[in-house]
């Protein structure tokens, strides 16, 4: 039997600890109904007995604190909310715990903002996660020696499991299950709870918003100029005389402040213009095409699938519901 340490951090979201709880209930039960024994043996581990979320709304109960003897072989670590430094912070007495676990030969794995706490203990130190693609910026900046797969909904690299955001971390206790217990319970499992299996990717699901929090004031106003003008042809050239830099200082200063080329930041612009149109318009996919400044139909078709996963087509019939109609 495998034994399940799921956390229970403060500040953690109830969802992301009673998910993957139901989950891996559903497996023992789904093995005894096919002759077969329970696999998990699941305990939910706090700081304290008690850990109150939902600022005080909800209580949970931990039936072990790390200050109990206790040899795992898989740790969950929930999503956190709120500020995420802080959140760090207050949680800071897991990390010493999670790399003894680790070195005993557990395997760890994070949920969504989960994320930032595993990273903290240094393990992710130059490996690939996953994480919330609304917090990518953020996990950048405090982690910078890991290497982001924002587009990612799962990462596994020795031992060490990430996923990506919200309730995205489903495909990866799935992808768990089926690690642990094969192929046939995870199917089981998914269908039970009306999983999407083997979902890889969150690319559908991202915004593009740009990133400013920085301080290199000619690269936010190159920013403001691409969003404002990104149905007409613009060229790093342009952009490094209007800005009074040279081409190769304008595009590493670029790249450090917004973690884009500014061909990547002009395509990313571009496809979010056009996701809105193919959401809210009757216009066809051509009519998207030119309006967002493309004229090459192929360079649009594949660029817009390298950035969400879907085709123009696609994407329209799964967002707009006049489309559908």
């Amino acid at each position: 039997m495998k034994h399940l340490s799921i956390l229970v951090p403060e500040g953690a979201m109830l969802g992301a600890v009673e998910g993957p709880l139901k989950l891996f209930t559903e497996v023992n039960g789904l093995l005894r109904n096919m002759d077969r024994a329970p696999l998990f043996n699941i305990q939910l581990v706090g700081l304290t007995p008690e850990i109150k979320l939902n600022n005080g709304l909800f209580t949970v109960h931990a039936e072990l604190t790390i200050k109990d003897k206790v040899k795992t072989d898989l740790v969950l670590v929930p999503a956190v909310s709120g500020d995420l430094a802080k959140a760090v912070e207050i949680n800071k007495a897991f990390i010493p715990w999670i790399q003894q676990q680790y070195k005993g030969g557990a395997e760890i794995a994070s949920l969504c903002l989960g994320a930032f706490l595993l990273a903290s203990t240094g393990l992710l130190t130059g490996k690939k996660c996953a994480t919330h693609w609304l917090a990518a910026t953020a996990f950048r900046q405090m982690f910078p020696e890991v290497t982001l797969v924002p587009d990612k909904i799962i990462t596994d690299e020795q031992g060490i499991y990430s996923s990506g955001g919200a309730y995205s971390y489903l495909n990866l206790v799935l992808y768990i299950i089926e690690k642990y217990a094969g192929r046939d319970v995870a199917i089981l499992c998914s269908k039970v709870f009306e999983i999407e299996i083997d979902r890889g990717s969150q690319s559908p699901f991202i915004m593009f918003n740009g990133q400013k929090e920085h301080e290199d004031e000619p690269i936010k106003k190159a920013q403001v100029f691409i969003e404002q003008n990104f149905q007409d042809k613009i060229t790093v050239e342009q952009l490094a005389g209007m800005f009074a830099m040279g081409r190769r200082n304008l595009e590493r200063r670029f790249k450090k402040a917004t973690s884009n080329t500014v061909v990547e930041y002009i395509q990313r612009v571009k496809i979010e213009a056009a996701k809105l149109s193919l959401e809210s318009s009757r216009e066809n996919v051509n009519e998207v095409m030119y309006k967002v400044g493309y004229s090459d139909n192929k360079a649009f078709r594949t660029t817009f699938k390298k950035l969400t996963g879907l085709s123009p087509v696609q994407y329209r019939n799964k967002y707009n519901r006049p489309a559908l109609a």
